[in-house]
């Protein structure tokens, strides 16, 4: 049966791939990627905790905007007092609407990813021209203000058509994270040349976590340290990376932030945690084409 192919990459089981470390021998890549992200008030998608209400829902909206006003801030403090790196998957519309978030994300030296204009819309529904557009307007915007374009991009929603990959290489992008089917980093084709594919987590993810199974907060606390637990103990034979998903108006509650404090305790203080390098996706990138050819497929 001729099943309809994408042609991006090759079949690769990760048992039959060559070794390599991380740096200074470190086994397993840990990173933490904050959602920051801006919705149009009454039109346009949306996450929707209950039923939709008629527009303007005005309720879901103040919802989503709660992550900017208060859980971000949160979210913040957590992150320094640990001192934990992350990377900001960054709706540009955030420039505008909350400019001091990013003045915080400058303090930190954390690094911004491109993730669209806004997630009240999504690429999979544009067509050429219009994805390239939202494309470059994101990146010039970023550039603008940061002094230097993002390396990597997500899209909204993790939405894709079948030339985002192309677009972004042609834009100029090193790397996405819109695949997550990996543990390892990994070659895509494009019309341009390679790009390389970061692992993002869609199961260690609050937003379909919480909003689409239904876990609790100690659910995803459990999900979190028995996934890091085992991500170390598989890491002994083939290095790893591990990305942890969140949204700041999700995880941004209280009554989460107070789980998410105890697995990043946990993760920071794990006996193992010499092995482990807590990085930013950036980093995961240039250390991969830094490589000898031939070590990442």
């Amino acid at each position: 049966m001729d099943l309809p192919k994408h042609d991006r990459f090759d079949y690769s089981p990760i048992v039959e791939r060559p070794d390599y470390s991380w740096p200074d021998g470190k086994r397993l890549a840990f990173y933490i990627a904050l959602n920051v992200e801006h919705f149009a008030f009454g039109t346009g998608m949306g996450h929707t905790p209950t039923e939709p209400a008629p527009a303007p829902d005005a309720r879901n909206h103040a919802w989503r905007d709660y992550g900017l006003r208060v859980g971000v801030w949160r979210i913040f403090d957590l992150l320094d007092e640990l001192r934990l790196p992350a990377c900001h998957l960054l709706n540009t519309a955030v420039y505008d609407h909350a400019p001091q978030i990013l003045a915080r994300i400058r303090k930190r030296g954390d690094e911004i990813v491109g993730h669209g204009r806004t997630n009240s819309e999504r690429q999979g529904d544009l067509n050429e021209r219009a994805e390239a557009a939202l494309i470059r307007e994101a990146t010039e915007t970023i550039a603008r203000h940061e002094g230097n374009p993002p390396a990597g991009w997500m899209g909204p929603w993790i939405s894709e058509t079948r030339v985002t990959p192309d677009l972004l290489k042609e834009a100029g992008y090193s790397y996405l994270m819109d695949w997550p089917c990996d543990d390892q980093p990994f070659w895509m084709r494009t019309r341009a040349g390679p790009i390389l594919s970061v692992p993002y987590p869609v199961e260690i993810n609050d937003s379909p976590a919480h909003l689409n199974r239904r876990h609790t907060a100690a659910d995803f606390r459990q999900m979190l340290t028995d996934q890091f637990d085992q991500m170390v103990d598989l890491s002994r034979q083939q290095p790893l990376v591990m990305g942890l998903a969140l949204h700041t108006f999700i995880v941004g509650q209280p009554f989460r932030l107070r789980q998410l404090r105890q697995a990043l305790e946990h993760i920071v203080n794990h006996p193992q945690v010499q092995t482990v390098w807590f990085t930013r996706p950036g980093e995961i990138a240039g250390h991969v084409r830094a490589l000898p050819p031939g070590i990442v497929v």
